[in-house]
């Protein structure tokens, strides 16, 4: 499958799997899933073509990693990012001692004043590499990165909880546990 497919099917599937599921159908169960053979009829029957094959191999190779199938591969699910109601059933667990943010450059002033904040998402979104939180932050124009004192907050009792690809997840980040790193 060509890139321009790939990446076709895997916004297609976050808007779907993490947004707005009703639009296909579409229930997401505990833990976001929903069956595979659902999903490729729900996608059939609103003219977006989708075999089983394409399916797998977005998911196996999504740089961004944004999919899990269940262990028997009849079940899928966005891992995170979600801005409908889902309990993705994970547990919490013990953070690195220092997780990184990115994001655009005019939220620094904001962020550093009031934290981060999950908005209309689940949780707030960290990464274990500074690369990793610049290529999310060039997202939204010039990056910023901020450093995140997980093992402080962890300490303090908040809870984090880390996706099947990777990301880590937290409901807030108070502003004392923030640093701005220069990107310059």
């Amino acid at each position: 499958m060509d890139k321009t497919r790939q990446v076709k099917i895997s916004k297609y599937l976050s808007k779907h799997l993490r947004h707005t599921p009703e639009r296909l159908g579409l229930t997401l169960a505990p833990g976001g899933w929903v069956s595979v053979d659902e999903l490729l009829a729900a996608c059939a029957a609103h003219q977006f073509s989708l075999t089983r094959t394409e399916l797998e191999e977005v998911v196996a190779t999504s740089d961004k990693q944004r999919f899990s199938f269940d262990e028997t591969k009849t079940r899928i699910r966005a891992n995170q990012g979600h801005s409908v109601a889902v309990d993705l059933q994970l547990e919490p667990q013990t953070p690195p001692d220092v997780l990184y943010h990115g994001t655009g450059e005019r939220s620094v002033s904001a962020i550093l004043e009031s934290g981060l904040l999950k908005m209309s998402r689940h949780h707030v979104h960290l990464s274990q590499e500074i690369e990793t939180a610049r290529k999310v932050g060039m997202r939204h124009g010039r990056p910023a990165i901020f450093t995140v004192d997980a093992a402080a907050m962890h300490q303090a009792g908040f809870s984090f909880y880390c996706s099947d690809n990777g990301v880590w997840l937290v409901d807030r980040v108070p502003p004392q546990y923030l640093t701005a790193i220069p990107t310059s």
